[in-house]
């Protein structure tokens, strides 16, 4: 659970978000008495965190995107303990916190007798106004995204508890636990993405989020709830994405099948991909064509037939064209020019 600053938590999460920049943290740059003070005050003013064991020292990063209302972060550090409860939580930042653990493990005891050991990969939704323990492990690395508890409570239908999200229990978790780590992997390597791309990539996050937690309210149910105050069509549009990516060589893959993966309708997949002047299998096919690209460049023996089947082109001669109506040459004409350009 990290900080959000004056001014977050209020409001409806937007979907065009001003461009946020990337905020890091290191106990490395900071003296060794006063790193657990300063991860308090920079990481966990939401909690109380417990004084570390004798002789213990903190090993702590943390990089965060801050958004209009909503904010995520990815963090790693040496095994600590804090505690939640609604005495800690700033007035105007009452949020909830949907946690992917990617490494370690953390042990929660939610109240007297209650106890959950969560390990690496699983996905999970907390409240800090709750009552709680949480026992971070050595090296455990925790990326979150936070948004505010009345925007999770209309999604969710209720109010938000402590409470792991299985695949069994909501079907869109293994899709969000995916564009969380993502977004992680950008968050720690911020040469590779600028301002207005870590706010879209922040803004369809959120929308995916909360496009999980209505399908968690559902509980099962397969009707489409309506959109009500805020467009959930970015998140079924990065649903989407994400099943099409993993997707992409099933040759009997059709709009059905990716609504299917996105946990909505074909309805409201076309309705989310028409908000762009964009088409579910147009978006299909650039993702194959850009899989068999890069299949083509890094063959040393180019077989066309093999990379078309691979990358779900069941017709070679179909697929050539394709290619070249997209990139302006031949698959083997490519392999040429890539080979050229590894030996020059």
């Amino acid at each position: 659970m990290a900080r959000a600053r004056s001014g977050q938590g209020r409001g409806a999460v937007t979907t065009s978000p001003a461009p946020c920049v990337r905020e890091h943290w290191s106990s490395a740059e900071v003296d060794p008495a006063i790193r657990l003070d300063y991860w308090r005050d920079v990481a966990h003013n939401w909690v109380d965190v417990q004084p570390l064991s004798p002789g213990d020292q903190l090993e702590a990063s943390w990089s965060l995107l801050r958004g209009e209302s909503s904010f995520f972060g990815t963090k790693r550090s040496t095994a600590y303990e804090m505690r939640t409860h609604a005495r800690h939580v700033p007035p105007g930042e009452d949020m909830v916190v949907l946690s992917l653990l990617e490494a370690g493990e953390m042990r929660l005891n939610a109240a007297p007798g209650e106890h959950q050991r969560v390990t690496a990969g699983m996905l999970g939704m907390y409240a800090p106004r709750q009552d709680a323990c949480y026992r971070w492990g050595e090296g455990a690395r925790q990326t979150y995204l936070a948004l505010p508890r009345s925007v999770v409570v209309g999604a969710l239908g209720r109010e938000p508890g402590n409470l792991l999200l299985a695949p069994q229990q909501c079907a869109l978790a293994p899709v969000l636990a995916s564009q969380l780590t993502h977004l992680g992997l950008l968050a720690r390597q911020p040469a590779r993405v600028g301002a207005e791309e870590y706010a879209g990539l922040l803004n369809a996050t959120c929308a995916l989020a909360l496009l999980t937690l209505r399908n968690l309210g559902r509980q099962g149910d397969a009707g489409d709830l309506p959109d009500v105050t805020e467009s959930l069509h970015a998140g079924r549009r990065a649903a989407a994405f994400r099943f099409m990516e993993s997707q992409a060589h099933r040759h009997d893959l059709d709009a059905g099948a990716i609504a299917r993966g996105a946990g909505c309708s074909r309805t409201r997949l076309y309705e989310a991909f028409a908000e762009q002047d964009r088409s579910v299998m147009d978006t299909l096919r650039e993702i194959r064509l850009q899989r068999a690209r890069t299949l083509i460049e890094r063959s040393v023996r180019l077989h066309v037939g093999l990379v078309a089947w691979r990358c779900g082109f069941a017709d070679q001669s179909g697929f050539s064209k394709l290619f070249k109506a997209r990139f302006g040459i031949t698959p083997s004409e490519w392999h040429r020019w890539a080979q050229a350009r590894q030996s020059g």
